[in-house]
């Protein structure tokens, strides 16, 4: 099968081919290393970081079920937009979001995920959150124990309490997660029958290949005409980040346009 890691602030700059990453003014607006610094930023980083990355998070998803669909072949994801509440929540209890965020947020998730089937299968890899501190902290990131902890209650006690309505689930501690063949083992023997992919026919499937391959169309679902100052910019700023993203290299025009990048015959096109 495919294995796509999990996307990061700057996976539409990868889906587009991007040579260097583009500035955050034009990936989100927010940083995942300033929200480790200081998750209670009052400038609303955290929230708009959680909602970009369940942005990402959709995009990559209909990546995975494009390639599924068009060459047959699995696809393995370390998260998806479905188990993305996880983080919300861990945010909403540790204060570092309003509520008035997690309403917004639901709202998005209300009318995106559900034009998306869940996961196959889900698997669960049990490890403490006083394992996984130590783990970050060795790689240079500090994050609250509380807020780790609040992750693992979240992902314990409302994404695999649901998961299994639609979806098979497998869970393992960190040992057993070790023992592949016997996890192998564990997947041949499930039987998927509850999976809603089984419901789906040459025509359904057709709608979701025509869903998915419409980037733009996927993205759209995660915006909603509603203020919320975290995420709210007035109209001179927008002005202003226009004009300087249309200033980039080769953002003038649509891509194979663009002189200023080496585009030729523009004039025959």
């Amino acid at each position: 099968m495919l294995y796509m890691p999990e996307p990061d602030t700057f996976y539409m700059d990868k889906m587009a081919g991007e040579k260097e990453p583009l500035p955050l003014d034009f990936n989100g607006m927010c940083s995942l290393e300033r929200f480790y610094a200081d998750p209670k930023a009052t400038d609303g980083n955290s929230y708009r970081l959680q909602l970009w990355m369940y942005a990402m998070r959709l995009l990559q998803y209909s990546n995975a079920i494009e390639h599924m669909i068009t060459t047959g072949q699995g696809v393995i994801l370390e998260r998806s937009p479905f188990s993305d509440m996880v983080f919300l929540e861990a945010m909403f209890k540790e204060g570092y979001i309003r509520k008035e965020c997690v309403q917004h947020y639901n709202e998005i998730k209300d009318i995106s995920i559900c034009e998306f089937l869940p996961p196959h299968l889900s698997i669960y890899i049990d490890v403490p959150a006083e394992e996984v501190q130590t783990k970050l902290k060795q790689s240079g990131k500090n994050v609250p124990l509380s807020y780790l902890k609040s992750i693992e209650d979240s992902y314990k006690k409302s994404f695999l309490s649901n998961v299994t309505d639609s979806s098979e689930l497998l869970v393992y501690d960190a040992t057993q997660a070790q023992d592949v063949e016997r996890m192998l083992e564990d997947m041949e023997d499930l039987k998927f029958e509850k999976v809603p992919w089984q419901k789906m026919d040459d025509i359904s499937y057709h709608n979701l290949r025509v869903l998915v391959e419409d980037k733009w169309r996927v993205a759209g679902l995660t915006v909603i005409p509603k203020f919320l100052p975290e995420i709210t910019i007035g109209a001179h700023d927008f002005n202003d980040k226009y004009y300087a993203y249309r200033g980039l290299l080769g953002k003038n025009y649509a891509p194979g346009y663009n002189a200023d990048v080496g585009d030729k015959y523009i004039w025959l096109k």
